[in-house]
C-alpha cells in the first residue's frame, strides 16, 4: 500500500478503501439524541456501524483487504482468525469476492457468531483463547493451506477500510472537537485517526477500552507496545493482549488519550442505546459510547463523534446483562 511520506498509513489509503467499498459497504446513519446531549453536555454524533454488512465497521476493512488481492491470492483462498466480528467480515467479503475463508475462532465466542460465520459459507476452525495464541494458530493455519492471512486489525488495508468510519461522518457532519472510537488491537481507530487528524487538524482523538484491560492506554503513555493476560470483561471484541505492531505506531502519531470503562457502564451504555436510540450494540461497539457517558471526560460544549462500533450479541446474552445491571427496556425514545 502507497502512503505519503513513509507513514504507515495516510488519508490517500483511506479514499481509496473508500471507492472499493463503494457498492458493498453500507454507507451507515448518524444517530444524534437530545437526551443524549443533555447526559454529556455536549453534541454527539453517533456513527451507527452496528448497521453495517455482518452488524459491525469490521467488514470495511476485511472487505478492501480482499479487494486489494491480487487474483493468484484470491484463487487461493483465504485465513482469519477473530473473536467474532472479523471472522463475519472477512466471511461475506470472501463470499462477495468469490473466494474461500478459513476461521479461526476461540471456542467461547458467542454462538451467535460462530453461527453467523458459518452461515456465510466460511469454515470455523476453534481454539482455546486463554490458553493458546491464536495468532500463531492463524498464521501457521494460513501457512499450511497456503493461503493468504487477513489479519483482524494489523494491516494497511484492513487500517484503510477502518478508516472510512471516519472519513464518512466527517463528510456527513462536518467538524468535530472530538472523535470517541473503541480500541481492541487499534485497527479501528488507526485508519479512523489518520483521516480525521489529517481532514480536521484540530482534532482530538480518544480511545475507549475496557478498565481490566487498559494496555493500549499504558503502552501509548510508556511509548511501547506492552501485553497482558487475555482480560475477563464482557468486551468479548476487545479481549485483545497487545496493540498490534502496525496499529500502534500510527496511533502513537494521532491517539491523545485512551478512556477506560467498566463492564457496568458498557452495560448502561448498551441499555441506554436500545430504550434512547432503538439500537441494539453489542459490548464492545457501546465502548466509546460508554466513554463519552461515564462523566469521566469533559465534552461540554464540544461536537463529538462517537463510533457504535458493533451490535453482533444474542437475544439471551442481551437480556442477561440487561438483568444483571436491574434494566428494564420499556422506557420511551428521545
Amino acid at each position: 500500500m502507497s502512503t505519503a511520506d513513509d507513514a504507515p498509513l495516510a488519508l490517500a489509503d483511506v479514499r481509496a478503501a473508500a471507492a472499493r467499498l463503494d457498492g458493498l459497504a453500507h454507507r451507515t446513519r448518524v444517530i444524534t439524541s437530545r437526551t443524549l446531549d443533555e447526559r454529556t453536555g455536549a453534541s454527539l454524533f453517533c456513527k451507527a456501524e452496528c448497521d453495517q454488512r455482518t452488524g459491525s465497521f469490521k467488514f470495511r476493512g476485511a472487505c478492501n483487504a480482499i479487494a486489494s488481492l491480487d487474483p493468484a491470492q484470491r484463487a487461493r483462498g483465504v485465513a482469519a482468525f477473530s473473536s467474532g466480528n472479523h471472522a463475519q467480515a472477512v466471511a461475506l467479503a470472501a463470499r462477495l469476492h468469490q473466494v474461500a475463508a478459513t476461521i479461526l475462532m476461540p471456542a467461547d465466542a458467542p454462538p451467535a457468531k460462530i453461527a453467523a460465520t458459518r452461515g456465510y459459507g466460511a469454515e470455523v476452525v476453534t481454539y482455546d483463547r486463554y490458553r493458546e495464541d491464536r495468532e500463531a494458530i492463524g498464521r501457521q493455519l494460513a501457512h499450511d493451506r497456503g493461503v493468504t492471512l487477513i489479519p483482524p486489525f494489523d494491516d494497511p488495508a484492513v487500517m484503510a477500510g477502518q478508516g472510512t468510519v471516519a472519513l464518512e461522518l466527517i463528510e456527513e457532519v462536518g467538524a468535530l472537537d472530538v472523535l470517541l472510537v473503541c480500541v481492541g488491537g487499534g485497527g479501528l481507530i488507526a485508519g479512523c485517526a489518520t483521516a480525521a487528524t489529517a481532514l480536521l487538524p484540530g482534532v482530538r482523538v480518544l480511545g475507549a477500552e475496557p478498565a481490566v484491560r487498559d494496555v493500549t492506554k499504558r503502552s501509548l503513555a510508556t511509548g511501547q507496545r506492552l501485553r497482558v493476560p487475555v482480560p475477563q470483561t464482557i468486551a468479548d471484541g476487545q479481549q485483545v493482549e497487545s496493540p498490534g505492531a502496525l496499529t500502534f505506531p500510527v496511533n502513537q502519531a494521532h491517539v491523545a488519550d485512551v478512556a477506560l470503562v467498566t463492564d457496568d457502564e458498557l452495560i448502561d451504555a448498551m441499555a441506554l442505546a436500545f430504550e434512547r436510540l432503538k439500537v441494539v450494540l453489542e459490548p464492545s461497539g457501546a465502548a466509546a459510547l460508554a466513554a463519552a457517558l461515564s462523566g469521566h471526560l469533559d465534552l461540554r460544549g464540544l461536537r463529538v463523534g462517537v463510533t457504535l462500533s458493533g451490535g453482533n450479541v444474542g437475544i439471551d446474552r442481551f437480556a442477561a446483562l440487561m438483568e444483571r445491571r436491574g434494566w428494564g427496556l420499556d422506557a420511551p425514545s428521545a
